[in-house]
């Protein structure tokens, strides 16, 4: 009798459990929820500097330290701290001189002072880009011109790559400015989508009322 009980109670639990147990479905992946603050600008407008334009007031403008010698004082970053972020923005007089790096045949870099040509800096800013096209599934330059007359392109990359946005403007005879947008973290196409776009407005804007003086 209690055998038959016993088996009973085992026939009963195993029915439980067999009835609690649903189809394993694989969860979406999901990311952070992210809070983007109102659409605010303010100008850079520094003495001495050749060129200005209007950036977010979440923003903060800094030298880039790399390039801190007297062959590029211009250069400089735009970051964003909520975001992890920023865009480096760099500049050269076209007909002057600035160092490069240039790998010797011992294989190390060393510096060489070289003109700037405007033809010259225009295939550089395009290797830039398209030395992304590794790990990019897609790659879009698309001419511009800006409200304020300024001409330029504008690269757009598709895919885990460091750095989604690129654009340059010039003049073509005396100005030559770059951008390019970087964050600070592995980079990841699905998880960056919302910032990415966020922050390419931003960049729009920079684009936009950008001027040379």
């Amino acid at each position: 009798m209690k055998l038959h009980n016993l088996s009973f109670l085992i026939l009963v639990a195993l029915i439980y459990l067999l009835g609690c147990n649903s189809p394993y479905s694989q969860k979406k992946t999901g990311y952070f929820h992210i809070d983007f603050p109102p659409k605010e600008y303010q100008p850079f407008n520094e003495p001495g500097y050749p060129y200005t334009f209007e950036y977010p007031v979440y923003a903060k403008v800094t030298k880039d330290s790399s390039y801190f010698d007297s062959d590029n004082p211009y250069w400089i970053n735009i970051t964003f701290p909520q975001f992890d972020g920023k865009i480096y923005i760099s500049y050269k007089d076209i007909g002057g001189r600035s160092t490069y790096k240039v790998k010797g045949a011992d294989g190390k870099y060393h510096d060489s002072t070289a003109q700037n040509d405007f033809y010259k800096m225009v295939n550089d800013a395009y290797n830039m880009s398209f030395k992304n096209d590794i790990k990019a599934y897609s790659i879009e330059d698309s001419i511009m011109q800006t409200p304020n007359g300024l001409g330029g392109v504008f690269f757009s990359l598709a895919g885990n790559v460091a750095t989604a946005q690129q654009f340059f403007l010039s003049d073509t005879t005396k100005h030559f400015l770059r951008g390019a947008l970087y964050f600070n973290v592995t980079p990841n196409e699905d998880s960056l989508m919302p910032v990415d776009r966020f922050l390419l407005a931003d960049m729009k804007h920079i684009i936009n009322s950008l001027k040379w003086k």
